[in-house]
């Protein structure tokens, strides 16, 4: 079996774009995210076709309050070059929102296995 072979007549999306929604606002007060988990989902549908959430527990260092323990959603969709492209700064405004709105350090995006921190 050539697995290239089967693979050809399929199309491929080569980029994962997953954006840490936290629970906490005010970096370390737990809350109810679900409009934040949702409205994630949402844009990241619209801009890429669909989209998943998984639950995590995280820990992070805070300037200000030290070691923060939280459970995160993480949601994410795969997309193809040209969707990432066309679709990336409203991605970023978007974590930009959610900082400002939770009252976060920063909001963790992951784009394609690499980690980025948007304030």
């Amino acid at each position: 079996m050539d697995i290239n072979a089967r693979l050809k007549n399929m199309f491929k999306l080569s980029s994962r774009v997953t954006i840490y929604v936290p629970s906490t606002i005010n970096v370390n007060e737990t809350f109810d995210n679900s409009k934040y988990i949702d409205e994630t989902a949402t844009l990241l549908s619209d801009c890429f076709g669909g989209a998943t959430s998984t639950n995590a527990l995280g820990y992070w260092v805070s300037n200000t309050h030290g070691l923060v323990k939280e459970a995160s959603t993480l949601v994410f969709a795969y997309c193809t070059t040209e969707q990432l492209n066309e679709h990336f700064d409203k991605v970023i405004d978007w974590c930009k929102t959610m900082c400002i709105e939770m009252s976060q350090e920063a909001i963790a995006l992951e784009l394609n296995g690499e980690m980025y921190f948007i304030d």
